[in-house]
């Protein structure tokens, strides 16, 4: 079958190649993949400057939704048929604090589908059963590529951050992540000033339309005097930081009021400079928010199935995975908003 795949380290290396079909273990289950989406960590991936361990060659992709069509021996609470999705987190210890307390996202074994075991943009892909979830029977297999964004943003902001009603919450960047974001901001009662450059109008554009209450182009427009307008100098309570881009990170901390709270959810990639005596001074609250885990799943979901949550809005571009460069490219120079592979066709 033909795949997407990382077959060397560094820059680029990573193409269509035809790969061998899996077939479950015993406590596996293989599934059709309907639709798989770019996340900006398989830019990482491209760009061979990504934090999470890789075991290469890898066929790459983690957000997708399916269809499972064999069971290993050993699997009894899935069956043949079912419309599902899967967390990407594939192998962990099992017996570290962090698995014992539920939290296995920050195994130090934890290896994952797309980066060390091979991944959904390929016609078929295997995942342990304990990592799937089923799809709710209103929720498109496009949406449900989308869980995986989703998930992580509801623990990075309903798990981690917290929001309370009426907070001024800044996100430093529209892409899916300060998109999806933005959404569960908006359940909390938050209000969002959005941010993003000047090529991100349509990014914005979306935003507005999904409950942004301000948006902000940062190259033509003065951000610490719209912060400071609505905040009555006070500063932002809270600034999720989705963009992984230093200036964004710097000017979130500093539009921070004293004891607001910050949560880094975009990769930079390579180490920033920031002024980190800001965190002195403000008694901020600095938190960093990684991957997802089994409630997020459930949660992202069920927010989905809800309507509270709206995945196809971010979908721009739906592509076989013939037109992969295509896809990467666009989402790279910001041409589209979510890229999603139908290997099916």
């Amino acid at each position: 079958m033909k795949a997407i795949v990382k077959y060397a380290a560094g820059k680029g290396n990573l193409g269509l190649r035809e790969v061998p079909e899996p077939f479950p273990s015993d406590n596996e289950v293989k599934i059709r993949v309907e639709a798989a989406g770019i996340c900006g960590s398989d830019l990482h991936i491209l760009h061979g400057d990504i934090g999470i361990p890789m075991r290469l060659p890898v066929v790459v992709g983690h957000e997708f939704s399916g269809v499972i069509v064999e069971l290993g021996k050993r699997v009894t609470q899935w069956q043949v048929g079912q419309r599902v999705t899967a967390e990407n987190t594939r192998k962990v210890c099992g017996y570290c604090r962090y698995c014992a307390t539920g939290n296995y996202n920050l195994c130090r074994e934890r290896l994952a589908t797309g980066y060390a075991f091979d991944g959904a943009f390929a016609p078929y892909c295997v995942v342990p059963a304990e990592r799937v979830h089923l799809l709710p029977d209103n929720v498109d297999f496009v949406s449900g590529a989308l869980s995986d964004p989703s998930a992580c943003a509801y623990h990075a902001v309903q798990e981690l951050t917290g929001i309370e009603a009426e907070d001024v919450v800044l996100i430093t960047g529209p892409g899916p992540m300060g998109l999806f974001c933005l959404q569960y901001v908006k359940t909390n009662g938050g209000r969002v000033i959005l941010t993003g450059l000047a090529r991100d109008q349509e990014r914005l554009a979306l935003g507005k339309e999904l409950g942004a209450d301000v948006r902000v182009d940062v190259e033509n427009e003065d951000l610490k005097a719209v912060v400071m307008e609505l905040t009555k100098g006070e500063g932002a309570d809270v600034a999720l930081e989705c963009s992984g881009a230093e200036r964004a990170a710097q000017e979130a901390l500093a539009l921070l009021r004293k004891q607001g709270k910050y949560t880094q959810v975009g990769i930079f990639g390579a180490p920033i400079k920031v002024d980190f005596d800001q965190v002195l001074y403000k008694e901020l609250r600095v938190l960093g928010s990684f991957s997802q885990k089994f409630i997020p799943w459930e949660k992202a979901l069920a927010f989905l199935a809800l309507g509270k949550i709206k995945a196809r809005p971010l979908v721009t571009d739906i592509l076989p995975l013939e037109e992969w460069e295509q896809g990467f490219k666009k989402f790279e120079e910001g041409r589209a908003i979510k890229v999603v592979f139908t290997p099916q066709e």
